[in-house]
This record gives structure tokens, C-alpha cells and sequence, in this order.
């Protein structure tokens, strides 16, 4: 019969802002937040050799917030966007003016129009536009509008137009008549790279 034994020694990580994280095996923090580790085995056969294993582990920022000036701020304690890895994840956007945080109009149509004017600055502000889009969610106040949103929705998305989810819900922030969220891939440029 074999036997393996693993020992290994743990030490405390900080990370950005001098915040203390979890243990790693044998680690060591650095720019990009690299940590290397290593284990010590030990195998039971008579010859008794042991082995060293030297693993790496990058800890990647996951989120980066997008934000921009020029669609409204969020209502709450959300973000307008976050941008992770080569995704943009829009938050649901309302038809109100940048500046004055009020509707444009209580039409669905102005409403619809506004909304993806303001995502479309989201949009830009975290490197993408509408043909980056692969996924929209549309909620609306009333699911008789769904022809009206459908006429101007189209003039934005370009083919093949994204997937997309409708649905009717009983109430939005505010009392809009619509708000859409959206999902872009952001597409990989020149000396940049996604991880």
C-alpha cells in the first residue's frame, strides 16, 4: 500500500488598498495580483522520494463599473453598467433626460426612444454600441405597446438583431412606461487582451 502527504505552508495575502485576504499556500502578492504556491509531497514507496508541485494562481479583477454623465445616474444602489472580462451587463434604463432626471414624455414611443438613446451612451462609455449587443430584456407597463417599442427598437439594432426577452410587469421605477437592460460582448482590440 502507497500513501501521499501533502504539506504546505499559509500565508496571508494583501490585496489592493492593503485589504487582508484569504490564505494561499505559499504566497506571494504582486502586481496583477499574482500568487504562487507550492506543496510538498511525500510517497510511502520504499524508495520515499519526494516531489514538489508549483502551481500559479492569477486573481483577475472580475467587475470594472462603466459609468457615464450622459444617461442618468442610477436610481439605487446599482451600477449603470459592469464590464467583466469581454461581457458590458447594462442595467435596466429608463426614458428620463440626463440632466433633469425626468421623463421626455409619458408616450411609450418618446419613452422607448429616450431609453435607448441613454443606453446607447452606457454603451459607448464601456467600449461597445448597438451591433455589440447580443441580449436585451424589454419590460414593459402595458404589452399592448409591443408593436409601437418593436417599430422604434428596430431602428437601433442592427441584423442580425439580438436575442431578446419581452415582458409585461406590473410596475417600473418611477411609473415608466418601459425600461430595456442589455448584454454586449465586447469585441477584443489591437494590444488589448480579455482574460
Amino acid at each position: 500500500m502507497a500513501w501521499c502527504s501533502l504539506s504546505s505552508i499559509n500565508v496571508p495575502t494583501i490585496g489592493a488598498g492593503g485589504v487582508l485576504r484569504t490564505r494561499f499556500p505559499l504566497a506571494a502578492a504582486g502586481a496583477g495580483g499574482v500568487v504562487a504556491g507550492s506543496s510538498n509531497w511525500r510517497s510511502s514507496s520504499k524508495k520515499g522520494s519526494s516531489f514538489t508541485c508549483l502551481s500559479v494562481y492569477r486573481k483577475e479583477v472580475i467587475k470594472e463599473v462603466v459609468a457615464t454623465e450622459k444617461a442618468p445616474a442610477a436610481l439605487g444602489p446599482y451600477s449603470q453598467a459592469i464590464k467583466s472580462k469581454n461581457l458590458l451587463f447594462v442595467s435596466g434604463v429608463l426614458g428620463l433626460i440626463p440632466e433633469t432626471r425626468k421623463f421626455i414624455s409619458d408616450s411609450v414611443e418618446d419613452q422607448t426612444d429616450q431609453v435607448l438613446k441613454n443606453m446607447g451612451e452606457i454603451l459607448k462609455a464601456g467600449g461597445a454600441d448597438y451591433s455589440n449587443v447580443v441580449k436585451t430584456t424589454i419590460m414593459l407597463a402595458d404589452l399592448k405597446d409591443f408593436k409601437k417599442v418593436n417599430e422604434i427598437y428596430a431602428k437601433y439594432f442592427p441584423s442580425p438583431a439580438p436575442a431578446r426577452s419581452t415582458y409585461q410587469v406590473a410596475a417600473l421605477p418611477l411609473d415608466a412606461k418601459i425600461e430595456i437592460e442589455c448584454i454586449a460582448a465586447l469585441v477584443e482590440q489591437p494590444g488589448l487582451q480579455f482574460t
